[in-house]
């Protein structure tokens, strides 16, 4: 409890008076939009995920970087870049997450963005499979100022680990999360909030138990289980859990699979967050996996342009007609509250 407290009041420390009321204008315009079902947006986001890079060593087969199934080209965030749009927008951005698609510490330049915007007061958040944390870079990581990292741990033997995380090694990633709490000791700091990501699938649905054990043995200051989103979920899937709990689909009466939570004609992210991609387009969330839907160019326009542009605004007003209607919004389980 102690360590969930201290992250708190880690993220409560980088709230400014402008980013305060940055957030009452999302929040408010969120609410009046509901209530009208007219697209108003007030303020900047408090959330943006930047993209390190698409590539990835693994070959996960729910994802498009494992799958190496991108129709976008692919590459590394160049640093210039990153620092230009973080100077215009980190007074009013609360928390940056890097990571999208693929593997963030492939980037050669990461640590020193993730040290640039931790210099600017912004809560800083990456997931990564640990395979690249070596003792160098966990070193690296606990001076660059990172606040939370997210060490995705599918499987506490590497039979169960690999039926997900293809061609991964589960001791590669012990020991990388070892490197990590070793080097927060030594250098006596509080940060980053260290948390074991168990995706939950049917194949390592019966090691939940040892997971809690494993964290509690190294060191980790968190376990979170998420819910797998699975593409081919229609007909059942193998991956899909038998714990009805950690499934995000449900079995209907012909033997088809669901999704479990309705699709709310309005959307929290598309208010005060969005995603940007490594060669600076800008698109509305996690779930544009390929880029899509492009609302704008960072190359071209300054970021405010962008997120007030007729692109965005129209997106906006298709998703309060219907939720439905939008192919990445039809296997999300996300977004739908002001807290999600």
């Amino acid at each position: 409890m102690a360590l969930h407290i201290a992250d708190t009041l880690n993220f409560l420390s980088k709230l400014s008076p402008r980013r305060l009321f940055n957030l009452s204008k999302l929040v408010s315009s969120f609410y009046v939009t509901k209530w009208t079902g007219k697209p108003i947006q007030w303020g900047m986001p408090m959330t943006v995920s930047f993209e390190p890079t698409t590539a990835c060593n693994l070959r996960c087969p729910e994802c498009p970087s494992g799958l190496r199934a991108f129709t976008r080209p692919t590459g590394n965030l160049k640093e210039n870049f990153f620092r230009e749009t973080i100077d215009e927008i980190h007074s009013d951005l609360l928390y940056l997450i890097f990571y999208f698609q693929g593997e963030p510490y492939i980037n050669p330049n990461f640590l020193e963005m993730v040290n640039y915007a931790h210099k600017k007061g912004i809560y800083t958040i990456t997931s990564t499979n640990a395979h690249f944390l070596n003792d160098e870079n966990a070193k690296k990581t606990i001076e660059s100022g990172l606040d939370r990292i997210i060490i995705s741990v599918d499987g506490t033997t590497q039979e169960t680990y690999e039926s997900y995380r293809k061609e991964g090694k589960l001791e590669n990633v012990l020991e990388g999360a070892k490197n990590i709490v070793k080097w927060k000791k030594k250098l006596k700091s509080k940060t980053p909030h260290t948390i074991f990501q168990f995706l939950v699938v049917k194949p390592n649905e019966h090691q939940i138990p040892e997971i809690y054990r494993l964290a509690e043995e190294i060191g980790i200051d968190e376990v979170k289980l998420k819910t797998a989103q699975i593409y081919d979920y229609k007909e059942g899937n193998p991956l899909i859990p038998t714990i009805d709990e950690y499934s995000r689909y449900k079995k209907q009466k012909d033997g088809s699979y669901a999704i479990k939570n309705e699709l709310l004609n309005h959307c929290w992210k598309l208010w005060h967050s969005c995603v940007i991609t490594w060669d600076g387009l800008v698109v509305p969330c996690c779930f544009d996996k390929d880029a899509i839907h492009k609302l704008g160019d960072l190359k071209k326009s300054s970021f405010k342009e962008v997120w007030q542009n007729s692109q965005y605004q129209d997106f906006r007003t298709t998703l309060l007609k219907g939720r439905d209607q939008i192919e990445i919004c039809n296997n999300c389980t996300e977004g739908c509250t002001v807290w999600a």
